[in-house]
Formats: structure tokens, sequence, C-alpha cells
């Protein structure tokens, strides 16, 4: 009696062992598939770091993101000059923007840390002195070249770069 129990579970154990497993590998597999493909086409996060002087210079005239991708940005000022002297922000103007017009209208913009009411803005940080920090996240638009600057005034025309989306 002991040995047909033993021969009964074997068989039952045979059985279940070879019946589901194949195909629920398979349905992992490919759902383990499915989700790796989906995230190869969403881009990671990145973090960039750019820095401002008592000189009136980022350290960087080029940003490199991808389309799509969130970017948290970080401005720290080297410097040791106030803000109210030597005020350092970084601002993503849109394809297209007429940088110097966009400048003279943030010269109007004191009282709202030389950000205009404007729709050509990307993203911006606040304005900063020497020895701050600030950070900024967005999505990166869509591929193309794009101006970022320092809109305190008289800034822009040296403290600028390029914000390049693949």
């Amino acid at each position: 009696m002991k040995l047909r129990l033993v021969q009964i579970f074997a068989i039952v154990f045979l059985l279940a062992s070879c019946g589901g497993s194949g195909s629920s590998e398979t349905e992992s597999t490919t759902e383990e598939m499915t989700t790796e493909t989906v995230q190869e086409d969403v881009p990671a996060a990145v973090s960039l770091e750019l820095s401002s002087n008592d000189q009136m210079q980022y350290d960087q005239a080029q940003l490199r993101v991808k389309s799509g991708q969130e970017v948290t940005l970080t401005l720290t000022h080297t410097g040791q000059m106030d803000k109210a002297v030597m005020g350092h922000n970084f601002v993503l103007l849109k394809k297209g923007t007429d940088v110097a017009g966009f400048a003279t209208d943030a010269i109007a913009a004191a009282d709202n840390e030389y950000i205009p009411e404007s729709d050509a803005i990307i993203a911006y940080t606040g304005l900063i002195g020497g020895g701050e920090s600030v950070s900024v996240t967005f999505t990166a638009p869509e591929a193309g070249i794009y101006d970022y600057i320092c809109s305190f005034p008289g800034h822009y025309s040296i403290m600028r770069g390029k914000f390049l989306v693949e």
C-alpha cells in the first residue's frame, strides 16, 4: 500500500512539473523582454552640474541631453559676491527666441529675479549669489539646439551656452 502511494505521488509530481512549467517560463520571459524594451525607449533621468563665478562665466558652453529625458540641472555660484551685485541664474529658452530681446525684457523684471513673463522659457532657476546652489527639474524638449543664458542685467552676452538635445 505504501509503495502504491509513493508511485501515485511520483506520477502526480512528474505530470505537474511537466505540464505547467514550460508555458509559465515562456510567459515570464516574454513579459520581462517587453518590460526591458519599453524601458529602453524612455531615456534615463540625468543630472547636470553647471557652475558660475564672479567673472560672469559659466564653466560649460554646451550641455547635452536626450529628448524626453528628465533633467535635473544644478547651478552653483562658486564666487563670493552677493546676488544683488553678481547674481546668476539659468534660463533655458525655446528655439528661435530672440535672446537679446528676452534679455532686455528681463531687465524690467527685477522684482521677479529677472525672469520676465514669457512663453519663450522652457525652464529656469532662481537667482543665486556667491556660495549658493539651486536646482531645477524639467523634461528635455524635442531634438534641437537651444540657448541658455543668465538673465541678470548685462550677463547674457557672456553667460550663455547651447543646450543640445538629441
